[in-house]
């Protein structure tokens, strides 16, 4: 059995040191208060969706299945988002913990 050694050329780094495009704390906290603001529209779209949906099948419009569907849905999205909420205060309550 021969072993063919890996090409150095092929392997191409994840992430690269740029130091002209490190972000300050500020940037960071930005992006990550702009993460959770669109996760946070995306449950709620989801929620209209169900209204919507539910709507329509009382006007005869969708089958109850899409209804289904659209419910469970905003509710895997609705217990995601309380997970993280949790994930967070326990973040939150770790670091009050600490000593300085």
């Amino acid at each position: 059995m021969t072993l063919n050694p890996v090409q150095s050329q092929s392997i191409k780094p994840v992430v690269t040191n740029n130091p002209s495009s490190s972000s300050t704390p500020a940037d960071l906290t930005k992006t990550f208060g702009e993460f959770l603001q669109n996760a946070l529209d995306g449950v709620s779209a989801q929620e209209q969706n169900v209204h919507t949906m539910n709507d329509q099948y009382l006007l005869g419009n969708v089958d109850v299945s899409q209804v289904m569907v659209a419910t469970q849905q905003a509710e895997l999205g609705l217990q995601l988002t309380s997970q993280i909420r949790n994930k967070v205060i326990e973040a939150y309550q770790e670091i009050m913990r600490m000593q300085i």
